[in-house]
């Protein structure tokens, strides 16, 4: 086999490049150099993506039996439709990993593949969707950008020769995002640890490596197909995973569950603040029956907890990304909240009641 990663180099995009290395498979990445570090044994091609004549050079350096598109979270549509357009003859199959965002009723619905998309066209620019309409859920314009991508690739490649994966949240070495160190870090320091919701909660977060594997898979199958690409429904929850967190890093603090309607009163920003947390009711109630039957694989969460420890242990450093910052809420407000709950004082320096 011989595939192209468009990215290739940090977190998802590297995580397939040595998953197909490993596999014996040749590899080339296509990226502008300036995110992360090429992969050895990985042929680097560079270039940009909005680019007409570095994709006609990429093209032409071809042909490979699959793409593997990792890197468009930040491109239009009509960028995603002109770069594939410029592929196709040159490959077999444009695995296109996308987001459970791009669907209408994420995430205040419960979700499968059947569910519908978003409105994005497949040739929209960067600023489609910024522009609200009645009915509106919180997705708005990345999601309907991630809708009109998918139909781009769809157009270009046909649907019998592309595989979408709808990943909700990815976990694991190399995260730039910030979620899991943050808790890992968080745990790391002890105390009183304010624990959101109901430790019964189901999440599900994917490992990185999973989807590498699941992606490579879809690069080799016969057919097209879309998938959502996370872990069964009730087999995580919120307190397995914190329960992890704790065990990774020395059981040096206790969680505190705190409810979700104290929390919203207390105007903790969801989903950032408090990573994983969110009180809409299809967050985590996304089917993906679909991709399992497809042959994907999903890790126990407590494995994924323990690798990114290991990894950040190990002097692990993610590629820098602005969304790093927004995850983590501030020691003193979490004091406060924490006194809230317990009706005592709380020392913002260690989360130990008084």
């Amino acid at each position: 086999m011989r595939i192209l990663i468009l990215g290739g180099t940090w977190f998802l995009g590297r995580a397939v490049a040595q998953e197909a290395l490993a596999r014996g498979w040749r590899v080339s990445t296509f990226n502008r150099g300036v995110s992360g570090t090429d992969l050895p044994g990985a042929e680097a091609v560079r270039g940009n993506r909005e680019d007409a004549g570095d994709l006609a050079r990429l093209a032409a350096q071809g042909p490979w039996d699959a793409v593997v598109d990792t890197s468009s979270s930040a491109l239009a549509p009509r960028s995603v439709l002109a770069g594939a357009r410029a592929l196709e003859a040159a490959a077999g199959r444009y695995v296109y990993v996308s987001t459970v965002n791009a669907y209408r009723g994420w995430p205040s619905e419960p979700l499968t593949e059947s569910s519908e998309l978003l409105d994005g066209p497949a040739d929209a620019d960067a600023d489609y969707g910024r522009q609200t309409k009645e009915g509106d859920g919180p997705n708005l314009h990345y999601g309907r950008q991630k809708a009109g991508a998918e139909r781009a690739v769809w157009e270009a490649f046909g649907k019998d020769r592309v595989a979408v994966l709808r990943p909700g949240v990815i976990l694991g070495p190399g995260e730039y995002v910030g979620r899991l160190p943050w808790w890992l870090r968080r745990a790391e320091r002890g105390g009183a640890i304010l624990a959101p919701g109901e430790p019964t909660k189901s999440i599900q977060p994917v490992d990185v490596r999973d989807v590498a594997i699941f992606a490579l898979d879809q690069a080799m199958a016969r057919d097209g197909g879309a998938y959502n690409v996370t872990a069964p429904i009730g087999r995580e929850t919120m307190g397995g995973f914190l329960e992890a967190c704790l065990d990774a890093t020395g059981r040096r603090g206790h969680l505190v569950w705190t409810p979700d309607d104290l929390l919203v009163e207390h105007a903790v920003a969801q989903w950032t603040e408090l990573p994983l947390w969110r009180t809409y009711p299809g967050v985590w109630n996304v089917s993906s029956e679909q991709a399992q039957a497809a042959g994907f694989v999903c890790r126990p969460l407590a494995e994924t907890v323990e690798s990114t420890w290991a990894w950040l242990n190990q002097g692990g450093i993610p590629v820098q990304h602005p969304r790093w910052s927004e995850h983590g809420i501030d020691e003193q407000k979490e004091a406060a909240i924490l006194a809230a709950a317990s009706g005592g004082e709380i020392s913002a320096f260690n989360g130990e009641v008084r």
